[in-house]
């Protein structure tokens, strides 16, 4: 049992590893396409952040460990968790592979899903709370794009109002702003999406018969928040140049207004409890503050490629959790 704990919490760490760096974009593709900070200093800071944010919260972990299905009661628990952690890292190094900024969140949770009915039946899933996750999935990025149009025509009233229309003195004050926005993003996209890993840790342990509640030792925080900061320190170079360039030119102001939303809407659904896709709100927060600015220069055709992704991750990640949960009961 000892040796498919290892096994368990070794496949969570990697899929927080690559999350790191598969999410890195997330907190710093504006800062670094507006030059407020370096590409190096950038994903230093961020990964600092990402730690500290890792290690403050448990109720996503919670959340993850027990919504989907109760890990006390599941068949089969211990190869469902390997089964649905290979899937995840599959699909993340695809995506990252293409620069495609999909949802770990998504991918994980599909995959919990499909490896519960491969191994417990179709009855074993918590539907109801699968859905209730689900639907927080699907809202926060238009809640994100919303809220980041009205952040950003706010902003941009208070500019003109102001009489304060030099695009230079705008830009060195945005930027300067944009140290702390991105600092606080990071905080937030640690907060959440390190979680992730330290929930199904726990899934696992329960399974395993280790522990009998939801609660997250200090050890998995700790771990997946190495983890987490870690894959962040390697940087996930394609995808933040899909952020950064390929959705709407970035400008300092259009930056700072995106990273304090994402941060708004990621700390309010983490203080929920809910795990959220972190690259889901801050490509909309992009879109939604860009659009302000210049609707007609966002670029339409990336964003079609990115929802088409975020609307395929869960079915393709339950079809293929099943299909390894397969594979994996024949080794587990």
């Amino acid at each position: 049992m000892l040796t498919l704990l290892f096994i368990i919490v070794g496949l969570a760490l990697l899929f927080d590893f690559i999350n790191g760096f598969h999410d890195t974009a997330n907190a710093i593709a504006t800062s670094i396409s507006t030059r407020a900070l370096s590409p190096k200093v950038a994903v230093f800071f961020a990964a600092t952040l990402n730690f500290i944010g890792a290690v403050y919260s448990s109720e996503v972990a919670k959340t993850i460990g027990g919504k989907v299905a109760n890990p006390a009661t599941i068949e089969n628990g211990v190869t469902v968790v390997i089964a649905a952690l290979i899937t995840a890292i599959i699909w993340n190094l695809v995506t990252w592979y293409f620069g495609i900024p999909s949802s770990s969140s998504h991918t994980l949770i599909g995959a919990l899903a499909g490896a519960v009915v491969a191994g417990a039946g179709i009855s074993a899933v918590n539907w109801s709370g699968f859905k209730e996750i689900i639907a927080i999935l699907i809202l926060s990025p238009m809640i994100a794009f919303a809220t980041g149009f009205i952040i950003m025509w706010i902003i941009k009233q208070i500019i003109f109002a102001s009489g304060n229309h030099s695009r230079s003195k705008l830009n060195r004050m945005f930027r300067f702003f944009q140290i702390f926005s991105a600092g606080l993003l990071s905080l937030s996209h640690g907060g959440n999406d390190a979680q992730k890993a330290m929930g199904i840790i726990v899934f696992g342990m329960v399974a395993l018969g280790y522990q009998t509640n939801l609660d997250v030792p200090l050890w998995v925080k700790l771990c997946a928040a190495t983890a987490m900061g870690l894959g962040t320190s390697i940087g996930g170079w394609k995808i933040i140049k899909t952020m950064s360039k390929n959705l709407i030119k970035i400008e300092p102001i259009n930056g700072f207004a995106s990273d304090l939303n994402s941060s708004i809407v990621i700390q309010i659904s983490t203080a929920m409890g809910m795990p959220l896709s972190t690259t889901h709100v801050i490509s909309s927060s992009i879109i939604g503050t860009g659009s302000v600015l210049r609707f007609h220069d966002v670029k339409w055709a990336t964003v079609t490629k990115m929802v088409m992704t975020w609307v395929i991750t869960i079915p393709i990640s339950m079809a293929l959790s099943y299909l390894i949960y397969k594979v994996v009961v024949l080794f587990v």
